[in-house]
């Protein structure tokens, strides 16, 4: 891993410092700090769809007078479990197994 590897500054302040946290605590390899990176971005993503929601509320009228979801809804849900999915796949929390797990069923190959 690149130690020089640092926030994209397009990612909100307090989303960077726990990018170059991240990146100070474990080591990574290149597609790692990609995933990463599209991790933050989904964050803030997802942080500016809940601002949005916080101002202009959960529903909006349509077109034809019908109350429905405000678009962010569903921008916050998706980023948030992309987030989840990212965060998943960089497996921070997870120590590597000390060996192989065992055969289901005392299968022989």
């Amino acid at each position: 891993m690149n130690p020089k590897s640092k926030a994209p500054k397009h990612l909100q302040s307090e989303t960077r410092q726990w990018f170059d946290e991240i990146v100070a605590s474990y080591e990574l390899e290149s597609h790692h700090v990609k995933l990463l990176v599209a991790a933050a971005e989904s964050w803030d993503r997802a942080t500016q769809a809940r601002k949005i929601l916080a101002d202009e509320g959960i529903c909006v009228t349509d077109r034809f007078g019908q109350r429905r979801a405000h678009p962010m809804v569903n921008v916050e849900r998706d980023m948030k479990g992309l987030f989840s999915r990212l965060i998943r796949e960089l497996a921070l929390d997870i120590e590597p197994p000390d060996s192989r797990p065992p055969r289901l069923g005392g299968q022989k190959y």
